[in-house]
């Protein structure tokens, strides 16, 4: 798990470059071509919440209305829905679920432009549909996820950048801020704030993470790496839905991760740090001021990212809890579901 984090920073130089980078422009370019009235995301847990961020991209970019697929409404009870005008897009590391190929399947009998995301271009998922997406992450040693989550969410970004630009090249400035994301990589995963904080939550029963717009998928995907690697209850909430009802369990005993970033989402968020400061809760920030510091970049880049310091957190809180992160207790790499 410890070399699939620090092999991300390569991860955003590859998919930035090259042939992939022209893969991608070559896709988003086919998507604007047909024009696709609505977006409809499928995934499952990390996957799934990096099309989270995708659909907060589509929403706000391109304007497009945007819905997350239940399988099981086709897979068990045979659901053939009118896709017409729909772009349906699978985001799957392995590209190997059974359900996520059907209904990428069945969604193309019926009208649907589909696109598969996923790490493997000669996976069930990707010769299922139309269009195809390579993140190109390289082998993933560990069950938990990490360097394909990322590389999910810059490949999605360069996506719908690309779709908004219509030819699917982005704008000069835009690949100008983006060239810049190894660097920041690096210097997001060399600050040793997180590997620090593992020891105050070792002996933690429950956790809640927390974030608003692109803030969170990021809290939802932090609230898994830490269950999956250290068994421990996480419960992720948008900052919103925070203030209805859950904050109530908030207190000195449960510990607070807040993702807290430049933009709307950020500024949204202080009302919601401030509210558990009240609760006395044990709240720590992550975001370009928070003690867990991360360079300040556009909002849309934050998730690529934030998530690198939570990656290390979990990581090393497993670590100190006695748990072997590599090998999650029950878990394989790739998880079939119908």
């Amino acid at each position: 798990m410890s070399a699939d984090i620090g092999e991300q920073p390569a991860g955003f130089a590859r998919l930035l470059e090259g042939e992939h980078a022209a893969e991608i422009a070559a896709v988003a370019a086919e998507v604007a071509r047909r024009r696709p009235r609505n977006v409809l995301f499928v995934g499952r847990g990390t996957s799934d919440h990096a099309a989270l961020y995708g659909a907060y991209l589509t929403e706000i970019r391109l304007g497009l209305p945007v819905a997350s697929a239940s399988p099981s409404a086709i897979t068990l009870y045979g659901a053939r829905p009118d896709f017409t005008g729909t772009l349906v897009i699978g985001v799957s590391q392995s590209g190997g679920s059974p359900d996520l190929t059907s209904v990428l399947g069945v969604a193309r009998e019926n009208g649907a432009l589909t696109l598969a995301v996923t790490n493997n271009p000669e996976s069930t998922l990707a010769q299922a549909a139309e269009l195809a997406i390579d993140v190109a992450a390289g082998h993933e040693r560990a069950v938990a996820a990490t360097k394909t989550y990322t590389a999910e969410l810059l490949a999605l970004l360069l996506l719908i950048e690309g779709v908004r630009a219509g030819d699917g090249r982005l704008p000069d400035d835009e690949r100008a801020a983006l060239a810049k994301l190894p660097q920041l990589a690096e210097e997001a995963l060399a600050d040793p704030a997180a590997d620090e904080l593992a020891q105050r939550y070792r002996f933690a029963s429950s956790l809640i993470t927390t974030g608003r717009g692109y803030a969170y998928p990021t809290a939802r995907e932090t609230a898994l790496k830490l269950m999956e690697t250290s068994y421990l209850p996480a419960l992720a909430f948008s900052g919103a839905d925070l203030l209805h009802g859950p904050l109530a369990m908030a207190d000195p005993d449960v510990p607070v991760l807040a993702v807290v970033g430049d933009g709307p989402g950020g500024r949204s968020m202080r009302d919601v740090v401030a509210r558990l400061g009240e609760r006395r809760a044990d709240v720590v920030t992550i975001g370009p001021a928070g003690e867990i510091r991360v360079p300040a970049v556009d909002e849309r880049y934050s998730p690529l990212l934030d998530i690198l310091p939570l990656q290390k957190l979990a990581l090393s809180l497993a670590l100190a809890r006695g748990e072997d992160p590599d090998a999650p207790r029950g878990l394989k790499k790739v998880t079939s579901t119908l």
